[in-house]
């Protein structure tokens, strides 16, 4: 999957243009990646297209704890990143690029490969919602 099949995937579900996705996908995968541990953030930026480790990549410190936050404050700060009007869009949105992430890292249900790897480092609340992106 290149980052224009990924972004183009997203604003289909989101009924958004491209550069909507790319804004909503930024928010997403940023609080992802600072759910992470160095190790998983590392892993998962070496699978991704240029485009998409550059929106991973921008701001991250190596040496920066997992942040750990559960699915409330999670959907929240995508909201107010995203600039989202409420929680319920933001957590469409973090379905929708919880999805596509899935399938980029090859992963059909969010539960193979290194898709697990991410799964395994969620709280059981933000499980649901990358369950649910799955489906």
């Amino acid at each position: 999957m290149t980052e224009k099949t990924f972004l183009a995937a997203i604003a289909e579900e989101l009924r958004c243009d491209l550069l909507r996705a790319e804004s909503v996908s930024f928010a997403v995968l940023q609080e992802l990646r600072d759910r992470l541990t160095a190790p998983e953030r590392r892993d998962v930026a070496a699978q991704l297209p240029t485009g998409l480790r550059r929106l991973w990549n921008t701001g991250d410190r190596p040496d920066r704890p997992p942040d750990k936050v559960h699915a409330p404050e999670f959907v929240g700060r995508v909201r107010q990143r995203a600039a989202l009007p409420d929680d319920d869009e933001a957590a469409r949105a973090v379905r929708t690029v919880f999805r596509q992430l899935q399938r980029l890292l090859g992963s059909p249900t969010g539960m193979e490969g290194e898709a697990w790897d991410v799964f395994s480092q969620l709280p059981k609340d933000l499980k649901r919602l990358w369950l649910d992106a799955g489906r």
